[in-house]
Order: C-alpha cells, then sequence, then structure tokens
C-alpha cells in the first residue's frame, strides 16, 4: 500500500488529521471533491468562534469560570435524553469540555493563533441555573477569524505536501469503500472535471475518470448536510413543526451529506438525524457567493423581536438567547420568517455579521480597524446590508416602517397600531430603574458585563423616541448550518457499525460525526464548538489511526 491512511475531506477537520497524523511519519492521501481554491472548507468561511473554559481571556475580564460550571451548562443545554444514541455523545461532550479547559488553547497558541481579548456572550439561556445557554461569556473570537484558524493546519499540510508525507488530490470524489476480510482498505471514486470555481462557489461534478485507493484506514470528515435542502426537510423533526418551505443557505453547495450515506451503506450508524442546528436570524447575501447565499445577524439583546404577524414573541425568545427555542416558536407560528425592530443607535453597537467576509477588520487582523468598533457609527459591512440588502427597511415613523415592511413581503400582515402599542408598552418600562420586562432586565444585566457595555450592548433607550432613530425592521429568514447528528463513534473515532462494535479501518471527524460520538451537542449547542469540535474530533481521529496502525 502507498498510503498508511486516506483522509476523506480537507476542511477543518480533514486538515487537523492530515496534519498530526503526517507529522508523526504517516503517508497520507488527502482526497476533496472540490478544487484546491477550496481547501479548509467551511471554516475558512467562519467567524473563528471557539469555545473555551477559564481562559486568560476571561480572567482578564473579571469572568470567573471553571470546568464544573462549563459541564453545568453543557449538560442542561444538550438534553441528552436517548441512552443509545447519546452513549458517545455525551463521552465526547465530557471529553471536549476537558479539552476546552485543558491543552486546546496552549495547543493552538503553540501554532500562533491567538484570541481577540474581548470575550463574547453566546446563547445566554434566559431559563433557569440548569437549564440552556452559557452562565458566563465563553465565545473566543479567532484573531484572524476563520482564515486565521484554517490558516496554521493549512500551512502544516501544504509543508507535507511538499515533502512527499501528504498527497493532496482535489477534484476526486469519493463514491465507496473497499472492504476486503471485514476491514476497510480503501476507497473507490470518480475524478471530476477540473474547475475554476472560487473558494466557495459551485463547482461542476462533471465526471473524467475513476480511481481506487488503498489504505490501512480512512478518516471521514466531508462534513454535514447543511446546503442539502432535501435531506435537511427529510429529517427535520416534528417537535419543531412542518419543515420550512424556505430558507437561505450558511454553507456552500458541497456541503451535500453524501458521505454519511455512503459510510452508512458500509455499514456504519448513523444516529440523532433529527437533531440539527439552523439559524434565526438570517439575511439574504446581498452578493452572493454560493446558492440561497445567507448571512446569520449575531445580534445584541436590545432589538424587538415579532413574528410575522407583528406579535412580539414571548420569553425566552430574545435576540441571542436560545436558537433552537425561537426556532421552535417561529415555526409554530405558520411562517418561515420573523422580525426585528430597532433603532439606529442599536444596530450602530449590537449588530454584527457572522461569517470571515463581513468582518474585515479582524480576519485582516487591522487594529485601527476593530479600534473604530467601539467610536461607534454603522460597521461597514452592516451597512452595506442596509444600502443593497432586500431584507432591511429604513423609516422615520412606525406607519412608514410597516408599510415598507408589507410591500417587502406582499402581505398585508402587519398593522401599525398593533406594533405600536406593544413597543410603547416596552418603552414605558424603560422610565424606571426596575422592570417586568425580563429582556429589558436582561439588556441592563448585559451591560455590567465589560465586554458587552464597550461593543456589543447599546445604552438602553427607547425605541419611539425620534432621538434614537431612525427605526429599522429587518426581516429574518431560516438560515441552514450545522448537523448535530451523525456518524456514531467511541473515543478513539473509530466509526461503529449497528452492532455497537468498530468497523476496523474507518475512522470519522468533524460534522460528519456530530463533532464527536454521533452527536457531542445533544439538542442543542453552547455556540463557539463547531470548530472547536473539528479540531478535537480531527485530533482525535488521528490519535485514533496511530494507535491502529501500532
Amino acid at each position: 500500500m502507498k498510503y498508511d491512511v486516506i483522509v476523506v475531506g480537507a476542511g477543518l477537520a480533514g486538515l487537523t488529521a492530515t496534519a498530526e497524523l503526517a507529522d508523526s511519519g504517516r503517508k497520507v492521501l488527502l482526497l476533496d471533491q472540490e478544487p484546491a481554491a477550496s481547501m479548509g472548507g467551511q471554516a475558512w468561511w467562519s467567524f473563528g468562534g471557539l469555545f473555551l473554559v477559564d481562559s486568560p481571556e476571561q480572567r482578564r475580564l473579571g469572568i470567573k469560570d471553571s470546568k464544573e460550571l462549563a459541564w453545568q451548562d453543557w449538560v442542561g443545554t444538550a438534553g441528552f435524553d436517548r441512552d443509545d444514541e447519546d452513549y458517545w455523545g455525551r463521552k465526547w461532550a465530557e471529553a471536549y469540555v476537558d479539552f476546552a479547559a485543558g491543552e486546546k488553547r496552549a495547543w493552538l497558541q503553540q501554532m500562533g493563533v491567538r484570541m481577540f481579548p474581548v470575550v463574547g456572550w453566546a446563547e445566554r439561556g434566559g431559563y433557569l441555573a440548569g437549564g440552556h445557554g452559557n452562565s458566563v461569556p465563553r465565545f473566543h473570537i479567532t484573531w484572524g477569524t476563520g482564515p486565521g484558524l484554517v490558516k496554521p493546519f493549512m500551512e502544516r499540510v501544504k509543508a507535507h505536501i511538499k515533502n512527499g508525507t501528504v498527497t493532496y488530490k482535489p477534484r476526486h470524489r469519493v463514491d465507496q469503500f473497499v472492504l476486503e476480510n471485514n476491514q476497510i482498505t480503501g476507497v473507490h471514486g470518480t475524478c471530476l472535471a477540473p474547475s475554476k470555481a472560487k473558494r466557495g462557489e459551485k463547482s461542476n461534478r462533471e465526471v473524467i475518470g475513476d480511481f481506487v485507493f488503498k489504505a490501512v484506514a480512512v478518516v471521514v470528515s466531508s462534513g454535514g448536510i447543511g446546503a442539502n435542502f432535501e435531506l435537511i426537510r427529510k429529517n427535520w423533526p416534528s417537535r419543531l413543526g412542518t419543515p420550512p418551505k424556505r430558507m437561505i443557505s450558511g454553507v456552500p453547495a458541497h456541503v451535500d451529506g453524501r458521505m454519511l450515506e455512503i459510510t452508512e451503506r458500509a455499514g456504519g450508524r448513523i444516529v440523532n438525524r433529527d437533531r440539527m442546528w439552523h439559524y434565526t436570524e438570517g439575511i439574504k447575501n446581498w452578493h452572493p457567493i454560493w446558492p440561497n447565499h445567507g448571512i446569520r445577524i449575531l445580534p445584541g439583546p436590545s432589538s424587538m423581536w415579532f413574528d410575522a404577524e407583528g406579535n412580539r414573541f414571548p420569553t425566552p425568545n430574545f435576540p441571542g438567547f436560545d436558537t433552537l427555542g425561537t426556532l421552535e416558536a417561529i415555526q409554530k407560528t405558520g411562517y418561515d420568517y420573523s422580525w426585528f425592530i430597532l433603532t439606529q443607535k442599536m444596530i450602530e453597537k449590537e449588530f454584527a455579521l457572522s461569517g470571515s467576509e463581513q468582518n474585515p477588520d479582524l480576519t485582516g487582523k487591522n487594529i485601527l480597524q476593530v479600534l473604530g468598533r467601539a467610536r461607534g457609527g454603522v460597521p461597514g459591512p452592516v451597512q452595506a446590508f442596509m444600502d443593497y440588502g432586500e431584507d432591511f427597511i429604513v423609516a422615520d415613523t412606525i406607519d412608514n416602517l410597516v408599510i415598507g415592511m408589507n410591500k417587502l413581503t406582499g402581505e398585508r400582515l402587519l398593522h401599525a397600531d398593533h406594533i405600536i402599542e406593544q413597543i410603547r408598552a416596552r418603552d414605558r418600562e424603560m422610565d424606571n430603574k426596575f422592570t417586568k420586562d425580563l429582556q429589558i432586565t436582561a439588556l441592563r444585566g448585559a451591560r455590567h458585563y465589560v465586554g458587552d457595555k464597550w461593543i456589543r450592548v447599546a445604552k438602553p433607550h427607547k425605541i419611539l423616541d425620534v432621538k434614537n432613530g431612525p427605526l429599522i425592521a429587518v426581516r429574518l429568514h431560516l438560515l441552514s448550518r450545522k448537523t448535530l447528528g451523525g456518524l456514531q463513534t467511541n473515543l478513539d473515532a473509530q466509526v461503529l457499525g449497528k452492532d455497537g462494535y468498530p468497523i476496523s479501518g474507518l475512522f470519522a471527524a468533524g460534522e460528519v460525526c456530530g463533532f464527536g460520538g454521533g452527536g457531542v451537542h445533544g439538542y442543542r449547542s453552547l455556540e463557539g464548538t463547531f470548530l472547536g469540535g473539528c479540531l478535537f474530533t480531527g485530533l482525535k481521529a488521528a490519535r485514533g489511526v496511530l494507535a491502529h496502525l501500532q
């Protein structure tokens, strides 16, 4: 055999596994169906958020975190309730929290990865202490965002390509595994025609040949199903209502889930198919790169959130508190969109956009531009959406705002009087330092954290006060993103068969295995855990393969 290991998929998990294996002197064949321009996969497009526990960045901001508190938040969020399907996912979760509180930061720092000093507070929960959400800020932004995180792994792999330890073959699509004597010993596939598609763009599927490659072990790191709307709807859980007729895509077209089905045909077990992580604050990209390209708003807590008929969502469906809970609430309305209503002062401080390309200051590591965020004004990428994006309405009065909102949807579902009544009720609560409106309590509480006060949460104010205007409405779409279930794996990253035993020679890493065990997150995520899950499973897969090769 020419190769020790074949890695299928050149995203962050595949690059991590490849780099670690090659560092140990193993001959690795790295295959990917996309052109070389897309090396790094989805991670390159990400905001670069990483879940860390009791980090120096947290401590400098006065945040008191611990592994015990993080584990409390994880299990309260995951809601593991399937003894069989969740068995390995829970074990991976324990191992991951240990990793996030232990070697993760130092391991990355050795490769030159640095963190932005202000820690974000994602998925704030809004329930009891043992329920969903982060008790403290844990969302660490990579300095350089997604490309900054991908770069050291890509450089390590390219160095090994140069010295001959790694062979990289883009435009090689795996179609099935080679099985000999009850062991996976390679892959069959098709060679796709060369493509000039740039990173993220849809590439052709023209077949120009085929291939067979053999190895002692195969690592599947091919991603999830986020761009495959047919498969998303097929696996949509009844607890979240009827599958949405319209969604936008937060991932490129190549995130199609093919290798899940191929691995299942080879005997691999898929668990937790119905668990997914789709965002509720999606907007259509005015400058799309892939089909149905959507961007997620990373909102501060002040915007008022209304359903398609203009009814304010109940507690705790506030921006940034409970993604899955709000998804369920939206689905129950019978519509597949909702609305933010906010002020100019709110959007200046509270709107960020997810994605490396939407944060040129952080991605480009430009300190002066980053400091500009604290000076006020609408961030450039957000302003571009206000100017060119179809989902933004700006007006001087609620009446004109509602006219624009109804015109955008082509439906007269919204009535100005009904919306004004709800906003006025909220504004009256601003006259005192105490309130019964839990959203106001939450945003005031958020400003006790210095990171939020500096750059994330606007000073509380009345929405209908003209001094804070103009008024802004944003139509929010459902945005596909992550697959929380997948191939069940043990802690050595071996893919398990339907009998619960490992399939010899077959390993998995990243989203294809639910970021570990077939569902490390359970039902919900604490955020910052997807990229970290790719890193951790890639690392564990490499270690598992090395043990297998001995």
